[in-house]
């Protein structure tokens, strides 16, 4: 099963896919998807669409797992990574995946146990996982890969976590 995680922005979106076969994790791919300040909101977007509905062309994941947003302040920026966050969402359903999310409380415990973790121990866990080299860059890649993580554990009880 390959299922594709998101740390969803609109700056930076993060994305992993991983493979799963019964407890064992292949890293397929991991990265970023980047739209500049300078460059107007619409076409921001477009652009996450965009790349994002090809990484789902190129790995055909049967899942898109992402994270719950949380903002505490800025209201703006909440808005925009919203905006951005319905585009990602938009990218997987009409290509007919299912996506689901979860809390960073959630992911945190199913990836390190602990669901205070720091980050540091959630990028370390996800390198051991995933038997990587080196904690995946930047942040955002590794924090998808986490979801992705995250989802593949949950997928017995995927039903309570499919988003409504």
């Amino acid at each position: 099963m390959v299922i594709l995680g998101v740390d969803p922005g609109l700056a930076i979106v993060g994305y992993g896919v991983i493979q799963v076969k019964g407890n064992r994790y292949k890293t397929i791919d991991y990265g970023c998807i980047t739209t500049e300040a300078d460059v107007l909101l619409p076409e921001r977007l477009k652009i996450i669409y965009d790349e994002l509905s090809s990484i789902i062309d190129k790995y055909n994941p049967r899942d898109l797992a992402m994270e719950e947003l949380f903002f505490n302040k800025n209201v703006k920026t909440a808005i925009n990574v919203g905006q951005a966050r319905g585009v990602e969402i938009l990218a997987a359903v009409n290509k007919g995946i299912d996506v689901y999310e979860y809390t960073p409380l959630q992911i945190k415990q199913s990836v390190v146990g602990y669901g205070r973790a720091e980050k540091r121990q959630v990028q370390e866990m996800v390198k051991i996982l995933l038997n990587l080299k080196e904690i995946p860059k930047p942040d955002d890649a590794a924090d998808a890969l986490a979801v992705a993580i995250c989802h593949s554990s949950c997928l017995n009880f995927k039903d309570m976590f499919k988003m409504k």
